[in-house]
């Protein structure tokens, strides 16, 4: 097989990057536009690899994505190149305009333009987020399949039309195609923009843990080697198209998370005062989704997909993994935009 991977240097894409490589014999073409975000060092190694291969690529640029496409002739796409934070896009629209939608259009349009030289068994893995669908109350039943979309960011609004122009070139053109909705990502090499290594590297520097609102706000946690794993599993499908949404099925809301990765911290770290002493509650961001939640059970029972981390492991993990990477955090966190 041959498995071309967009925005393969990104927290998400680096780690299906290393399973693939890991446990196939899979060739591998990672494209990057190489942003403040990418992460070559997360792939260390796996450059040496015979089935390893790498561009720089914008997918904003219709050329290059087309060529790129057009030389390697893979076996499956999967599209994770994104500007994916929300903040970002509430300062900053017109990026995400341009890779999440443009981007993703040039990718559509390069396979239709090129279908019949493409293998027979093609397939486009689109992956996006839950943020599409919008909010939750605390009552309401979690997003499945079926949820219509919503969203209520500048983010989730371009990730929402991209989901909507895959849909339409497979009705249009007869691209085949899967769409893949996941919840929250954490685990080890996210950017420390983020809100759980945000939460680890303020509370190491002593800086105040910045919390939006009060706090309640709920997100569904999903760690990045269960989404991976379950991005491969959807890449075998048969069907000419079809959907996922991919969760952890494990709810908490945000303080109840900072006070998680606190205690855990006053474990391992130990100082004289709590970190959750350092919590300062923040003004709400603009658009602030109040619950996101997912019913994964259609992933469940079609594909066999269940979560292998519980949060409280994956997030002892997670800050294990940081507090041993330090200087990378640093480093990161010291990037620009």
């Amino acid at each position: 097989m041959k498995v071309l991977v967009t925005g393969g240097l990104g927290f998400i894409g680096s780690a299906l990057v290393r399973l693939i490589l890991d446990e196939s014999n899979d060739e591998v073409l990672n494209i990057d536009k190489c942003t403040y975000a990418a992460m070559p060092e997360a792939l260390e190694g796996k450059e040496l690899s015979q089935n390893y291969n790498f561009q720089q690529v914008d997918i904003a640029d219709y050329e290059k994505i087309y060529q790129a496409i057009k030389q390697f002739k893979p076996n499956k796409i999967f599209h994770l190149a994104a500007e994916s934070h929300v903040d970002n896009s509430i300062e900053n629209p017109s990026s995400f305009i341009e890779t999440n939608i443009i981007g993703t259009f040039n990718i559509l349009q390069s396979i239709k333009e090129l279908k019949d030289d493409l293998p027979n068994d093609f397939v486009m893995i689109h992956v996006s987020t839950d943020e599409v669908f919008g909010t939750l109350s605390f009552e309401e039943n979690p997003f499945n399949e079926e949820s219509p979309y919503l969203p209520n960011s500048p983010y989730s609004a371009s990730k929402a039309s991209s989901d909507l122009l895959v849909r339409s070139w497979h009705e249009t053109y007869g691209i085949k195609a899967v769409i893949t909705n996941c919840s929250n990502n954490y685990g080890p090499w996210q950017n420390p923009e983020k809100l759980i290594p945000k939460i680890i590297f303020n509370a190491l520097q002593g800086n105040d843990i910045p919390i939006y609102g009060t706090g309640e706000n709920i997100r569904d946690w999903l760690h990045v080697s269960d989404h991976v794993a379950a991005l491969l599993s959807v890449g075998e499908t048969n069907e000419i198209f079809s959907r996922y949404v991919i969760g952890g099925n494990q709810e908490m809301s945000n303080i109840n998370l900072t006070k998680m990765i606190c205690n855990y911290l006053d474990k391992v770290e130990s100082k004289s005062s709590s970190y959750f002493n350092q919590v300062k509650f923040t003004e709400d961001r603009l658009g602030h989704d109040l619950r996101y939640a997912i019913d994964a059970s259609c992933i469940s029972d079609k594909l066999g997909f269940k979560p292998a981390y519980k949060l409280s492991q994956g997030i002892e993990d997670t800050v294990d993994w940081y507090l041993k990477n330090k200087s990378w955090v640093e480093m990161k966190a010291k990037t620009k935009r």
